[in-house]
């Protein structure tokens, strides 16, 4: 899990909000996209590669279609986004989730098999939420929390 969750912290974020994208980071504030969708939370889920075990395209897809079904069913306000190393070489598609109480976030990760989520509050630098327990050889990191 300690790996994983290096690979989201050096991960890029991106939403599209119309034709305009904005990019955000974990340990960084987003004030761009806050001026943009007004909420008080915001939160990336995606729904590829569930378990962190790389799925096929179709599958991908279809299990991204489920939760945006969710997201639609629940009433959320949730836009286009995607996840990136710096390289452009592993990408993962998902949805900025706008005030999604935090109880419900860690349900939505874990029915969609996500090792974690990336989330924040109006006016605070992103976070990694890891749907684990810490490991006990990870060093404390000020924008990363476990759920477990």
């Amino acid at each position: 899990m300690a790996e994983l969750a290096l690979v989201y912290l050096h991960a890029e974020y991106l939403v599209a909000v119309g034709r305009r994208e904005w990019r955000f980071r974990i340990g960084l504030p987003a004030a761009e996209i806050e001026a943009v969708l007004d909420a008080e939370r915001y939160l990336f889920v995606s729904a590829w590669n569930p378990l962190s075990n790389e799925a096929g395209l179709a599958d991908n897809m279809d299990a991204d279609q489920r939760l945006q079904a969710r997201l639609q069913q629940a009433g959320f306000q949730h836009h286009s986004a995607l996840a990136g190393d710096n390289l452009g070489q592993h990408r993962e598609h998902g949805w900025l989730v706008l005030d999604l109480p935090e109880a419900s976030a860690d349900t939505l990760a874990r029915e969609f098999g996500q090792a974690g989520v990336v989330y924040w509050r109006r006016g605070e630098p992103v976070r990694l939420r890891m749907q684990s327990m810490r490991p006990a050889h990870w060093q404390q990191h000020h924008c990363v929390d476990w759920s477990g």
